[in-house]
């Protein structure tokens, strides 16, 4: 289980990281395009292969500092553009070690013990930024699903009919991986329950 979690939750940052490099690459393309240049003129007034220039727009590669500079030079703008694109490293290491913490912690919840969420939140409640609401919302959700379990074995039990129980499962797997993926991706995710375990006025970090 826990390599499981762990495997996901970094092929997800991967993903994130990569996603994060697209900000630069982006932005010279853009430059690229409005001085009408092809990605062989740019390569040829940088000193940089046509095909790195196309990596490094597509976000596959991080350019060095000096790459940046010839790029910068040829698309006659100033290096401190490309420089303000960047995040600070430091912040944004710590900002996807955060993201990769609440993601497992909502990816824990795939299987409903509610034990290894509560685990993963004393661990990291003091370090990790927002991580207590995210916490109750995957408390209430797993609570939620924990009805559900116990609706679907009592259909179960004076049926014998499964099905419920089977989808009560599937549904908040596929809650569960899907909140793992966004909230590791930065991007806002789907809280679900009838279970209202936050305080007022507090948000999701």
């Amino acid at each position: 289980m826990s390599y499981s979690c762990s495997w996901t939750v970094t092929l997800i940052s991967l993903t994130f990281v990569t996603k994060k490099k697209m900000g630069t690459g982006k932005l010279i393309k853009e430059l690229r395009l409005k001085k009408g240049m092809t990605q062989e003129e740019l390569a040829d007034k940088t000193e940089v292969s046509a095909r790195t220039i196309q990596r490094i727009e597509n976000g596959e590669v991080d350019p060095r500092a000096y790459t940046l500079q010839m790029i910068a030079r040829a698309l006659e703008v100033d290096y401190s553009l490309f420089m303000e694109n960047e995040p600070d490293e430091e912040l944004e290491a710590q900002r996807v070690k955060d993201s990769n913490w609440l993601g497992l912690l909502h990816f824990s919840g795939i299987i409903p013990l509610i034990f290894p969420t509560v685990l993963i939140w004393h661990q990291k409640r003091d370090k990790v930024k927002g991580i207590s609401v995210h916490y109750r919302d995957v408390i209430s959700f797993q609570l939620m699903v924990w009805v559900g379990i116990l609706a679907g074995l009592w259909i179960y039990w004076r049926a014998q009919v499964p099905i419920p129980l089977i989808m009560v499962f599937l549904v908040n797997a596929v809650i569960s991986i899907v909140n793992t993926v966004r909230v590791v991706s930065g991007e806002p995710y789907k809280h679900v329950s009838f279970f209202k375990l936050g305080k007022k006025g507090e948000k999701a970090g």
